[in-house]
């Protein structure tokens, strides 16, 4: 039997496929969009080299790895009948971590969100059916809480249907977890809610580089329009994929839901500031928090009136991201820290070589390559995978 992950391919996912395949014994069935098998190994490659090099990927490829060619929005996956079916007869439990991130577009958190998070469900009552279903883990965000200001929320005061949402991707992911609970009544279910993943705590490198543009931007201003003793909850990828994976194996954890994230412990923008300032030898920036509503005046005006250049695609993002940045309001994180004894890394202490790393290579990742004669040069994962 096997782990259904989806969303193997970005970043979150790869993590908690990296960890799964490292640490566990549990093959993986991953949902990969590809157009050939050759297009799919290619990049499951990509997103996992990050955490494992190629001789190990490759064997896990080929001994414990179950690629299916699919859409996570096409009916059944896409799949053909004869895939379908061996997908839900070999998944014992479901990791569902694929999402469209894109808060500026209602269609594409619809389609990607919804769509497909209720064809996950439909196969996991497949998988239920057949041969009963271990567990579904479902990777949503603390951003289902809706308008905040000022607040320590706690998991179970979190969802409220009568708050207002901040875009489509809250939104949506808000009636993921309504879906779970109605739709799997009868299976254990968890709902995993992450504050904002920026960076690994273990080394500089990063894949994904939208939020990290928005913090290398505001880190180079002299004066930021902020409240200085806000805090920020923001939570490394590392200790969030381990969460998801120790809770999702155990057999029966304490809680239904739980929030990845830094809670109390979150950092104030000045702390912040002041380690990056220290890390580089400069002044740390200037406050005035009276600055908020022009800023984002401006900020919002550039991005809707200057789109297909840097300046635009920068302030698109933080037109974004905003709202998220000034709403000082953490999620208490004691269920999670307390069942597992692990805490966040505390993001001053890796943010600079973040943000080294993201500019040294001016935001994109510099992937390798395949490599040419793979069944020659690793013989002994092609032996193991015909025995």
């Amino acid at each position: 039997m096997a782990v259904f992950l989806t969303g193997s391919t970005g970043y979150l996912g790869a993590h908690v496929a990296a960890i799964l395949l490292e640490n566990h014994k549990d093959k993986l069935n991953l949902l990969v969009r590809a157009r050939d098998e050759h297009e799919a190994e290619v990049r499951l490659w990509r997103a996992l080299q990050l955490h494992l090099d190629f001789p190990h990927f490759y064997d896990h490829l080929k001994t414990r790895i179950n690629i299916f060619r699919g859409d996570l929005t096409d009916k059944n996956f896409g799949l053909s009948e004869e895939d379908y079916r061996d997908l839900t007869q070999t998944s014992d439990s479901v990791i569902h971590c694929a999402a469209s991130l894109n808060r500026k577009s209602e269609k594409a958190c619809l389609n990607v969100n919804l769509r497909g998070t209720l064809e996950v469900i439909k196969a996991a009552q497949v998988a239920r059916d057949l041969h009963g279903l271990r567990r579904f883990s479902d990777v949503s965000t603390v951003a289902i809480a809706g308008h905040r200001f000022n607040e320590i929320v706690k998991e179970d005061d979190a969802l409220d249907w009568a708050r207002a949402d901040y875009d489509p991707y809250a939104r949506t992911k808000k009636f993921c977890e309504h879906m779970v609970n109605e739709l799997l009544p009868d299976v254990p279910h968890t709902i995993f809610r992450p504050s904002i993943i920026l960076g690994d705590s273990r080394y500089a490198e990063t894949t994904q580089f939208e939020m990290v543009r928005s913090f290398v931007f505001l880190a180079g201003l002299p004066v930021l329009p902020f409240r200085p003793d806000d805090k920020i909850d923001i939570v490394n990828v590392d200790f969030v994929a381990e969460s998801i994976v120790t809770i999702h194996q155990k057999e029966r954890p304490a809680h239904d839901i739980y929030h990845l994230s830094s809670g109390v412990d979150s950092q104030a923008f000045n702390e912040l500031t002041r380690a990056l300032a220290e890390a580089q030898n400069k002044s740390a920036p200037f406050y005035l928090p009276s600055l908020e509503k022009p800023f984002t005046k401006v900020n919002n005006w550039f991005a809707d009136n200057f789109r297909g250049n840097p300046v635009s695609y920068g302030a698109t993002l933080l037109k974004v991201f905003i709202p998220y940045l000034v709403w000082n309001t953490v999620f208490d994180n004691t269920r999670i820290t307390g069942e597992t004894g692990k805490k966040p890394a505390p993001f001053s202490a890796y943010c600079y070589p973040l943000l080294k790393f993201s500019k040294a290579v001016d935001f994109n990742y510099p992937y390798k390559e395949w490599p040419g004669d793979v069944q020659q040069a690793f013989p002994l994962a092609e032996a193991r995978a015909k025995a």
